[in-house]
């Protein structure tokens, strides 16, 4: 197939917004480039982003979500004994990241009855091994339900993601905070944010997973499971200052996830989203 060069160069303009860099020199380079079907198009990313990396430095930090069917692996090996030796504070914090997406998933009100399922599953699977896995590093059988769950979560999304990764998203990138674990200090408040249009779920969910009180119940159980792993409560606690407020707020709105949101999200609502979280 042709790649539609002058497209392709809209979108690395999009990416690092660096008027220094030296797109035209690009263009020519690819102009005539001819790619095999069965190209995948992360390779024509990254000698996009090489050589704009040798023109200058990116001057916008910004985290995009980047999705394409040729992005998509042939083959993935899920080997729980690769785990193993991960730091406990990145096996809570990738934990707690698959526990989000399955949260977000199943709160989006987008219809997508597979995902939802999915992703009630992947909540249980999460709740009940990633302590195990905690605790014990070389426990096989609970490292493997995690993968699964990890996997489970990532298809389950498709349904829809929400304010957590709206919210996480610039925090990651102006602060550089672990993904996972910015999810999970998000959450109690999300949850509360949303909560006139997913207790119903909630209710449905807690009964599932055996946590008494319904989404009431399911909220404090998310706090208590985020203290059982060392997560701090507020984004201050991770290097997360308030005088980047505005730019974090502006940076939310722009991210995809905000569509998948069961409450439309404003820069009010954002704003005081982050300040629950401080």
């Amino acid at each position: 197939m042709t790649v539609d060069t002058e497209k392709y160069i809209e979108f690395v303009k999009g990416v690092t917004s660096d008027p220094s860099l030296d797109y035209a020199a690009f263009l020519t380079r690819t102009n005539s480039l001819e790619l095999q079907e069965d190209c995948n198009v992360t390779q024509l990313l990254t000698a996009a982003l090489g050589l704009t990396a040798e023109s200058g430095e990116f001057t916008e930090v910004v985290k995009k979500i980047i999705f394409h069917p040729k992005v998509l692996p042939s083959i993935v090996i899920a080997d729980p004994e690769l785990t193993v030796g991960m730091p406990k504070f990145i096996t809570a914090g990738t934990g707690l990241d698959a526990f989000a997406h399955c949260v977000e998933a199943y709160s989006s009100p987008h219809y997508h009855p597979m995902s939802q399922g999915i992703a009630l599953e992947g909540m249980r699977l999460v709740t009940t091994y990633l302590p195990r896995a905690y605790a014990t590093p070389d426990d096989l059988e609970a490292r493997a339900h995690m993968m699964s769950a990890a996997a489970m979560g990532a298809t389950a999304f498709q349904k829809g993601l929400g304010a957590i990764h709206a919210m996480s998203h610039p925090v990651g990138a102006v602060f550089n905070t672990h993904h996972g674990t910015t999810n999970a200090v998000c959450m109690p408040a999300v949850l509360a944010f949303n909560a006139d249009a997913i207790r119903g779920r909630f209710d449905q969910a807690a009964a599932y997973l055996g946590i008494d009180g319904g989404f009431d119940g399911f909220c404090e159980f998310v706090q208590q499971f985020n203290d059982s792993f060392a997560i701090p409560r507020t984004l201050t606690e991770m290097g997360v200052s308030a005088d980047r407020l505005d730019d974090l707020v502006a940076m939310a709105l722009e991210d995809p996830s905000c569509g998948g949101n069961p409450v439309e999200l404003t820069a009010d609502g954002l704003c005081g989203l982050f300040r629950a979280c401080f």
